[in-house]
């Protein structure tokens, strides 16, 4: 049985920096493509970033140069660490384990598993 639970949201002030966490148990993350994702209220749940199982990275544009996905194999866990936060930033955080080797990486339909998420809140 896989499980993601996500660690480290909170609220920090625009500008700042946050480094969620993703702890996998039932699959090794080194095997599998995983993505975090961010739901806001109203709206429809966005792809963030992800890696793949070669640890090639994907990145949304909205966040490309100031977030950086990555994985510590020997924990089995999942960081996205956010740098210069901004207010649009806020929402809840979900990482996901895509099961397949094939398939989106950028569309919530490409994964098996999620987390239960995490918020985080920017304020301006």
């Amino acid at each position: 049985q896989v499980q993601l639970v996500e660690s480290g949201g909170g609220l920090v002030q625009a500008g700042g920096s946050l480094r969620l966490s993703c702890a996998a148990s039932g699959r090794a993350v080194s095997n599998y493509g995983m993505g975090w994702f961010r739901q806001a209220p109203g709206k429809e749940r966005e792809f963030v970033s992800a890696i793949d199982w070669t640890g090639s990275t994907y990145y949304a544009d909205s966040v490309k140069g100031r977030f950086t996905i990555s994985r510590d194999n020997a924990k089995n866990t999942l960081y996205p660490q956010m740098n210069s936060l901004k207010p649009e930033d806020t929402a809840v955080y979900y990482c996901a384990l895509k099961s397949s080797y094939r398939g989106s990486y950028i569309h919530p339909s490409g994964y098996d598993y999620w987390g239960q998420g995490t918020q985080v809140t920017v304020s301006s």
